[in-house]
C-alpha cells in the first residue's frame, strides 16, 4: 500500500485532438494497475482550464467528466512537486510522483507541457522538450532525418504569409514536388488539416486549409506504396516493435479514415519480406535516437510499390492509446499487454530522471 506511486494522467487539452486525447486517457487509466498506482485524472478543457476529476472513467471519453471536476493545477514551483487542488479559497497540495501526459497535438506533445514538468522537477512519461518540439514540427523532423541518410519524400515548405501571392506559392510547389502531393500543417497530429492535391485547384484549397491550422505548411510528393508503422520503446537502449500496416478506407489515412470509418484496417504483423521489416525497425530506432527520443514514439514509413524502398513519413512522440491505435497493438503483438506497457513507460520516466 505504502509503495504505491501517485500518477497524474493528463488529458484533453486545447489542441484539435482534444477528443482523441480523452479516448486515449480512458484506455490508459483503465489499464493502469491500481494496486501499484494512485491515479489522479487531470483534464484540461478546450479553453485551457485544469480540473481534477474523480468519477467513472467512461465519463472522460464521453465528455461528461467536466461536470464532476474540481479546479486543480500542477504547480510550476519545484518545492511543491505536486498538484494544487483548489476548493473555494483553500488550496491543498497533493504530492505527485510522476505524470503521464496523454495530450496529443499542440501544447501536449510539442514540448510545452514537457517544459512545465521540467520546471516542476516531476518525472514524466515520454520524450523531453527537444524531442517533443522537433518531432511535432514535420519540417524540422525532415531536416533531422536528412542527416541520417534515410529516404523520405521530396518536400517544400510554405509559410502562411506567402499565400498572399498564391500563384507564386503554387508555382514553387509544382516545381519542387509536382502532383499528386500531400499538404500538411507542419504542427498538427491525427492527420488534422491534411489534404491530397491532384491539381492546382486542389492545391490552393489544401494550402488554404493547412494555413487554418499552422503558419508553416509542409508539401510532400505523393508516394505510391504501403503505409506502415513501427513502435519504439526505451531511452538509452530503445527497441523497435513488430511492424504494422495501415489499409485506409479513404484515398489516404486522414482523420475521418482513422477514427470514423470502420472500413480502415490495421494488419499486424505487416505482410512484408523479413529484410524489409528489419530495415523499418532499424530506421525507426535510428530516427528515435536522432531526435533524442525517450520513452516512446511511433515512427511511420511508406514501403514503395514495386521496389519495397522504405521511405520515412513522420514520427509521433505521444502516439494514441485508443482501441484502434497502432502503438499498443504493436507491443501486444510482441507479448506486452497494455498494463505491462504502461508499467514500463512509467518505469522509464523514473529512469530518465535518475540517469
Amino acid at each position: 500500500m505504502f509503495n504505491k506511486k501517485t500518477v497524474v494522467v493528463l488529458f484533453g487539452g486545447q489542441s484539435s485532438e482534444h477528443e482523441v486525447s480523452r479516448v486515449s486517457a480512458t484506455t490508459v487509466i483503465s489499464h493502469m494497475d491500481s494496486t501499484r498506482y494512485f491515479i489522479l485524472p487531470v483534464g484540461i478543457t478546450k479553453k485551457g482550464k485544469w480540473l481534477l476529476y474523480n468519477g467513472p472513467v467512461e465519463h472522460i471519453k464521453s465528455g461528461e467528466w467536466e461536470k464532476y471536476a474540481t479546479p486543480a493545477i500542477i504547480s510550476p514551483d519545484a518545492t511543491h512537486k505536486g498538484l494544487l487542488k483548489i476548493v473555494g479559497d483553500k488550496i491543498k497540495n497533493i504530492p505527485v510522483d510522476v505524470v503521464f501526459p496523454v495530450l496529443h497535438g499542440l501544447y501536449g506533445e510539442d514540448g510545452s507541457i514537457q517544459g512545465l514538468l521540467e520546471l516542476c522537477q516531476i518525472p514524466y512519461v515520454g520524450c523531453g522538450i527537444l524531442a517533443s518540439s522537433v518531432s511535432m514540427d514535420k519540417v524540422y523532423t525532415k531536416i533531422i532525418v536528412q542527416g541520417q541518410n534515410i529516404d523520405q519524400a521530396k518536400f517544400v515548405t510554405v509559410h502562411r504569409r506567402q499565400l498572399q501571392d498564391m500563384e507564386m506559392a503554387v508555382n514553387r510547389v509544382e516545381a519542387a514536388v509536382g502532383y499528386p502531393c500531400f499538404v500538411k500543417p507542419s504542427n498538427a497530429g491525427s492527420s488534422v488539416g491534411i489534404t491530397k492535391a491532384h491539381d492546382r485547384i486542389e492545391l490552393v484549397a489544401g494550402l488554404t486549409e493547412a494555413a487554418n491550422h499552422d503558419r508553416k505548411i509542409l508539401v510532400e510528393e505523393g508516394i505510391v506504396g504501403r503505409e506502415v508503422e513501427c513502435a519504439v520503446l526505451g531511452t538509452d537502449d530503445p527497441r523497435g516493435s513488430a511492424v504494422g500496416e495501415i489499409i485506409p478506407a479513404a484515398e489516404f489515412y486522414d482523420f475521418d479514415a482513422k477514427y470514423n470509418n470502420e472500413a480502415s484496417q490495421t494488419v499486424i504483423p505487416a505482410n512484408l519480406p523479413l529484410e524489409v521489416i528489419e530495415e523499418i525497425r532499424e530506421k525507426a530506432v535510428r530516427i528515435f535516437k536522432a531526435v533524442d527520443g525517450a520513452g516512446l514514439a511511433r515512427v511511420d514509413f511508406f514501403v514503395e510499390k514495386d521496389t519495397n524502398r522504405v521511405i520515412f513519413n513522420e514520427i509521433n512522440t505521444l502516439p494514441g492509446f485508443t482501441s484502434i491505435s497502432m502503438y499498443p497493438m504493436l507491443w501486444e503483438q510482441e507479448g506486452i499487454t497494455k498494463t505491462q506497457l504502461i508499467d514500463q513507460l512509467i518505469g522509464l520516466a523514473f529512469d530518465r530522471v535518475e540517469a
